[in-house]
């Protein structure tokens, strides 16, 4: 990848960016670090809320602790002290470790020690897969982009099943 270690999958929404992440870590033996963000449907007042969890856990809780925010279409309600402990603690990774960013988007761009950690893990040697949300009009996202030790992969309905080809050897030559 022209000595980029890290590869950043970035596309609208519902274009496979979480499901390719999920087929790419089958395909590797390394321990997992990172984070996965899940949106459950909208509860009884119309917001949608949205969870943290460990890239490697089986089971997913979804309780006060690991909320990230809510959201309807207009209104976000997030949760910085969340992003700036749990996603800062699941963003420490051991040598040998391969790092998931399951999904980089707008809510966190305030949560300013979780965006250190963000950056410190694509400065590192441990090699990062990520999803980014396609969102342009957010300074974090388009850093996060352009970072020099990345290489950015756009991702459609159409190309998603040759994306997985061309990433897969990238991901194996990771193993151990």
């Amino acid at each position: 990848m022209n000595g980029r270690r890290h590869i950043l999958i970035c596309g609208e929404v519902g274009a496979g960016k979480s499901t390719l992440v999920q087929k790419l870590l089958k395909a590797t033996n390394r321990p997992l670090y990172g984070f996965i963000t899940k949106r459950l449907e909208a509860d009884e007042t119309g917001f949608h809320p949205i969870y943290i969890h460990p890239a490697g856990a089986i089971e997913r809780a979804h309780d006060e602790d690991n909320l990230i925010g809510t959201c309807d279409t207009k209104i976000h309600n997030i949760s910085t002290e969340t992003f700036n402990t749990l996603g800062v603690e699941y963003l420490k990774a051991e040598p040998g470790g391969l790092i998931v960013m399951d999904e980089l988007g707008f809510m966190e761009a305030g949560a300013e020690k979780f965006v250190k950690s963000v950056f410190a893990a694509l400065d590192g040697d441990i090699p990062v897969i990520a999803a980014v949300k396609a969102r342009y009009d957010v300074a974090f996202l388009n850093e996060v982009r352009a970072h020099k030790n990345a290489k950015l992969f756009n991702i459609t309905k159409e190309n998603r099943d040759a994306l997985y080809q061309e990433l897969l050897p990238i991901v194996l030559s990771w193993n151990l």
